[in-house]
């Protein structure tokens, strides 16, 4: 209710938060051009809800067009309201975070990137609004997510060698974690699997492993590697 009394109906958006793993770095996708209070500043993809869709569809549909992504795990992170928000208008945001492994981060045209790019996290630019406090929310979640269930393996192509499974913990924590003890504690977790193909590099063949379709989604990742 405002000052007279009158009643304030605040708009909905639903924004997202893309990570990939790209140069060896946790990245996320921006998006320049967007209308409003953005003034041509880099933001995390996101729109006004529809009137005829829930909080998800929307979030899926402007992953699509601002993006052109599709299929990427996405779950809901947290609601934004403060007043202060958006300059032009109350406004309040449902935010999502959403996981792009390898082939769908090539997917991105790397003509478009004057207006559609990947960050590293570590290097994002002035963002627009309060997005910069919500991907930093988002980080967070990413990361606990990261200890307690399979979420990181949305990261990941298809096949993966052990070494690129524990490199993209590594990223996404920012710490390093024992090698010896990372492979023994994934192995007994039971949530992937060996394939018959090997990675050919300078070394000896490094074997292919996937994850496994049938494993339990909740898997104590980061708690069996401490």
């Amino acid at each position: 209710m405002s000052a007279d009394g009158s009643c304030i109906c605040p708009r909905i958006t639903v924004d997202v938060v893309i990570f990939g793993l790209g140069d060896e770095s946790l990245q996320v996708l921006l998006v320049t051009g967007r209308p409003g209070a953005y003034q041509g500043r880099w933001a995390i993809p996101g729109g006004f809800l529809g009137e005829r869709e829930s909080l998800k569809e929307a979030a899926a549909r402007k992953l699509e067009e601002e993006t052109g992504l599709t299929d990427l795990f996405l779950e809901q992170l947290y609601t934004f309201g403060e007043p202060p928000r958006d300059p032009s208008q109350r406004v309040i945001t449902v935010a999502y975070y959403a996981v792009a492994p390898a082939n769908a981060m090539r997917c991105v045209d790397s003509a478009q990137a004057d207006r559609v790019r990947w960050w590293p996290c570590d290097a994002l630019p002035g963002l627009a609004l309060d997005h910069a406090e919500i991907v930093s929310y988002a980080l967070t979640r990413l990361r606990y997510k990261l200890e307690y269930t399979a979420v990181g393996f949305e990261l990941l192509p298809e096949t993966f060698t052990l070494s690129e499974l524990q490199a993209a913990y590594e990223i996404v924590l920012g710490e390093p974690l024992d090698k010896r003890n990372f492979r023994r504690k994934i192995l007994s977790a039971d949530v992937i699997e060996p394939t018959a193909e090997y990675r050919l590099g300078e070394g000896r063949p490094a074997r292919l492993y996937r994850y496994r379709a049938d494993a339990v989604a909740e898997v104590k990742a980061r708690r069996l590697f401490p």
